[in-house]
């Protein structure tokens, strides 16, 4: 199993990264928060802990900046009719610190927003993970939900629906979609548009 991998960032987009390592690319699906926490950093050495995820047809990496966000992505993946997949999409859509907020107070609503997330879906998270969640170290006051920036990108339109896409929605609702938000905050940063996108879609 991968711990982590160390390395030098090759590439990056809102969906994925590459890390390469002892001359090895290793293509690493990402959240929104990694990205955030990766932008600018290209070409430079950074450290992604790694959960690897196998199945009959596919083997794939995520990559986390740290080891609590891993967990809770872990986690996530343990409670019945969410995966990989569905995680991951979860944790684009709120920080790790605002989903752990969403947990403990039961606000099963508020996380059904996710595209795919059911209401039921999101009360078996809830009863599932309340207590191992709010033991996880996330950093910071608990009480504060952090906003996450990411750097002005003139593309913030192309950009955000290219990782839609990735993600698996059709790239003509996606566009209609990042319009419409963009219509409404032209200020807003491709992270922000991606959030709102996938609460839309």
């Amino acid at each position: 199993m991968i711990a982590y991998i160390k390395g030098i960032l090759a590439d990056l987009n809102p969906t994925a990264a590459v890390l390469e390592a002892a001359g090895v690319g290793y293509n690493l699906a990402i959240t929104l928060p990694t990205y955030s926490a990766l932008v600018g950093q290209e070409e430079k050495e950074v450290k992604l802990f790694v959960t690897e995820v196998i199945r009959e047809d596919t083997h794939e990496l995520y990559g986390f900046t740290n080891c609590a966000e891993r967990q809770l992505f872990e986690l996530l993946t343990t409670v019945s009719g969410v995966g990989a997949a569905t995680a991951r999409m979860i944790m684009s859509a709120f920080s790790a610190e605002e989903l752990r907020m969403l947990i403990a107070t039961g606000n099963s609503k508020g996380m059904a927003k996710v595209k795919g997330l059911g209401p039921k879906t999101a009360q078996r998270i809830i009863v599932d993970l309340k207590d191992k969640a709010l033991k996880l170290d996330l950093g910071g006051d608990p009480t504060e939900i952090p906003m996450l920036e990411v750097e002005t990108d003139s593309g913030v339109k192309a950009e955000a629906v290219s990782a839609l896409t990735m993600l698996g929605f059709a790239a003509t609702a996606s566009g209609k979609a990042v319009d419409k938000i963009l219509k409404a905050d032209p200020t807003l940063k491709v992270e922000a548009v991606i959030r709102e996108a996938l609460k839309m879609l």
